[in-house]
């Protein structure tokens, strides 16, 4: 049976596509997981019964090969995974060939940067983008132009004299005739004044602006968790983690046990390994190789550092705003789901907050809340022929409904 087998149409490829289908749930190639480490295991079963019958029998439904077979292997095997039970997998044995074929051809990936050195690239980039800076460079090589051509105008102007018979030039150095020359030409002198108390006004201004002010802030978290992964990749909904933002005022920060709802199995990042994922092993007490939460563990909390912070004196109810008023999250936070690192993608000024208001149309049809209030407003702005309404219309530019 086991030559049969061997000769099946079924590949390798096909093999993998089968084991991410079915296996990768509960079981890596290398390492351990909820199940055991796969890599090995059908040489393992091959030295005991001399074929692949028992690990086939064993993969399509491994309580009935129990029951069947008096095998002191699987019965430890059984054992030493707390009893776990290996849920029937309604696959050929020419389909468990192949995914044994692709375990035993298995190699491992290799690891993929991290996105930090992006980000200082992106950081090198904004800051040669700086406005500031050019200038002082353009200042600086306009001033070194400026004295070198001075210098090469005065040995001319002496070289001139000197093959004239003229007597020399009284000396005299280069700042006193830059500001003997501002002294004389005193039009030019009241519009470089102008254009220096210009761009220093507007300096000033941007200053005073931006108090309170941190977009694109990003600080260091104490673990790396990358949104792109859990809600681009992965498809992660954002309530499923932050689940108080459809219920309060505020998001919420996500417990670890809503963390370990995933990483029980879940042990190895995609980019940044164990490494992460240890740190909140470690933070609630898990012990990833019994896979159990260690007894009488003195759990830690992680000390996230906060992004999105309003002042004290501004109101802000995230349901009012998700489901109320049907906003998507990356209204405000931004194309979310391609952070590697979260960063405060929006200004969250009122001025920000107040244009949003007059361009945001409300979501009414269908929505219970605003039955009511559509139609008193169709009535009310029947002279204008409005049927679509912003926060604007029902009363969003109003201070009190912020600031209390």
């Amino acid at each position: 049976m086991s030559l049969l087998l061997m000769s099946s149409p079924a590949s390798a490829q096909e093999g993998e596509a089968i084991f991410k289908a079915n296996c990768t749930a509960c079981h890596k190639i290398d390492k351990k997981l909820v199940g055991p480490a796969l890599q090995g295991a059908r040489a393992r079963w091959a030295e005991r019964t001399g074929s692949d019958d028992a690990i086939i029998a064993w993969v399509k439904n491994s309580q009935g090969y129990m029951k069947s077979a008096n095998d002191a292997y699987a019965n430890k095997l059984f054992d030493d995974y707390n009893k776990s039970v290996m849920t029937p997998i309604a696959i050929s044995s020419e389909e468990v060939v192949a995914v044994l074929d692709y375990i035993d051809n298995w190699q491992p990936e290799v690891p993929v940067a991290q996105a930090g050195g992006e980000a200082g690239v992106a950081g090198a980039e904004e800051s040669a983008g700086d406005p500031t800076l050019w200038l002082i460079l353009v200042a600086v090589v306009l001033f070194v132009v400026f004295r070198v051509l001075w210098g090469v105008n005065k040995n001319l102007e002496s070289l001139n004299r000197q093959n004239e018979g003229d007597a020399p030039a009284p000396t005299t150095d280069m700042f006193g005739e830059f500001i003997g020359f501002f002294t004389r030409n005193r039009a030019v002198t009241v519009v470089v004044f102008l254009v220096i108390g210009a761009y220093i006004s507007v300096l000033g201004w941007d200053y005073i602006n931006g108090i309170g002010v941190y977009q694109g802030y990003q600080p260091k978290q104490p673990i790396w968790f990358s949104h792109k992964i859990h809600a681009g990749q992965n498809g992660i909904n954002c309530v499923y983690c932050h689940n108080s933002a459809e219920k309060g005022k505020a998001a919420g920060i996500p417990s670890l046990n809503i963390c370990m709802n995933c990483h029980m199995g879940v042990q190895e990042g995609k980019v940044s390994g164990t490494k992460e994922i240890a740190k909140i092993y470690d933070a609630i007490g898990w012990d990833a190789d019994k896979n159990r939460y260690i007894d009488g563990y003195d759990q830690k909390p992680i000390e996230w550092v906060r992004i999105h912070n309003l002042q004290d004196f501004v109101y802000f109810n995230h349901s009012q705003h998700v489901v109320v008023g049907k906003q998507e999250c990356q209204t405000c936070h931004g194309p979310i789901e391609e952070m590697d690192e979260v960063y405060q993608y929006s200004e969250l000024t009122m001025g920000w907050c107040i244009t949003c208001h007059r361009e945001t149309s409300v979501t009414m049809d269908g929505n219970g809340y605003y039955e009511s209030i559509h139609e008193d407003l169709v009535e009310k702005y029947k002279g204008e022929g409005l049927e679509t309404f912003t926060v604007e219309h029902i009363g969003g530019l109003e201070c009190v409904k912020c600031h209390y």
